[in-house]
């Protein structure tokens, strides 16, 4: 089978190789960025960031399964492979490892952000010593906005932290929050509730309809002053002109990126002079995730060339 890999080739932690090794009889082509002109003659995509449309999948002529490296599929028209016959299909967060990866870094930005570290990284220049004061998660109120794979992941690593831990979810909400003994869990009509209360929100939901740019100028004018914000999902969930105005006039503290509004982002983007911390999409790219995806892959494309239907499948 022919693959189409839309990414440059040591992308996500060097996913392809790892792939490569498995399957070593199929054949590889390696994009070199997310856009993709034509999907004639390829049996297998994977679109990494790639923009796949219904007017792009009229060029595919052979295309069996678009199988996504991650759990991301908001690129992807769904609908419209599913009428070509084409399977669609991702890398659940929780069976990869990717979750586990993914929240260790929201911890990263939460620990990074709180105790200053690019004040701490001056100070060893400056010769200043105990300073500056940091703040501890003891006793703080960790606010997550989605309670899939990534969300369940925080809080069992959160909760020997000492920290209140409250969040919103679509489903259930009642259930989930005795599921995973947090003080509190809300829909998400309740937002204005859980920001009123939070130290740390952290996103961990997918984009779509209903919470494309959910952070917006109304939504950060519901945060503490005190309060920051961590986006580990999609940077299509926040307003980056409002994100930049609520950093510059301190309506919150500051805030940690692993996604942006535009991937990469500019280096030069003024919003990064402002207490960011900020990460290149990496927070999934670890040696257990990396695995863990590469495996999940290469199980559907064996499956596929077995006459299988892959797993994980969309819809």
């Amino acid at each position: 089978m022919k693959v189409l890999y839309a990414a440059q080739e040591d992308a996500w932690g060097g996913v392809l190789h790892l792939i490569r090794d498995q399957l070593p009889e199929h054949e590889y082509v390696i994009n070199g960025s997310f856009e993709i002109d034509s999907l004639k003659g390829y049996d297998v995509l994977i679109p990494t960031m790639g923009r796949i449309s219904a007017q792009l999948l009229v060029t595919a002529d052979r295309l069996q399964l678009i199988q996504q490296c991650g759990a991301g599929l908001e690129g992807v028209d769904i609908a419209a492979a599913k009428a070509r016959g084409i399977h669609v299909a991702n890398v659940p967060t929780a069976l990869s490892g990717n979750a586990d990866s993914v929240a260790e870094l929201g911890i990263y930005f939460m620990i990074g952000l709180s105790r200053n570290v690019a004040a701490m990284t001056r100070n060893i220049g400056l010769g200043l010593m105990g300073e500056p004061k940091g703040l501890a998660l003891r006793g703080k109120t960790v606010a997550i906005i989605g309670l899939g794979g990534i969300g369940r992941a925080l809080v069992h690593r959160l909760k020997p932290f000492g920290v209140r831990l409250i969040g919103l979810k679509q489903e259930q909400p009642d259930e989930t929050c005795r599921e995973l003994g947090m003080s509190w869990v809300g829909r998400p009509k309740q937002l204005p509730e859980l920001l009123a209360q939070a130290d740390y929100v952290v996103l961990a939901l997918p984009v779509d309809v209903r919470s494309e740019q959910m952070f917006d100028r109304s939504t950060f004018a519901l945060m503490k002053p005190s309060a920051y914000l961590i986006n580990l999902a999609r940077g299509g969930l926040v307003d980056r002109a409002a994100l930049e105005q609520a950093l510059k006039t301190g309506q919150i503290a500051g805030a940690g990126l692993d996604v942006f509004w535009e991937e990469p982002p500019d280096p030069q983007d003024p919003i990064f002079r402002y207490n960011v911390m900020a990460t290149p999409h990496s927070a999934g790219c670890t040696d257990v995730s990396i695995q863990g995806i590469a495996t999940s892959v290469c199980e559907n494309i064996q499956r596929l060339g077995k006459g299988l239907e892959p797993l994980n499948r969309a819809g």
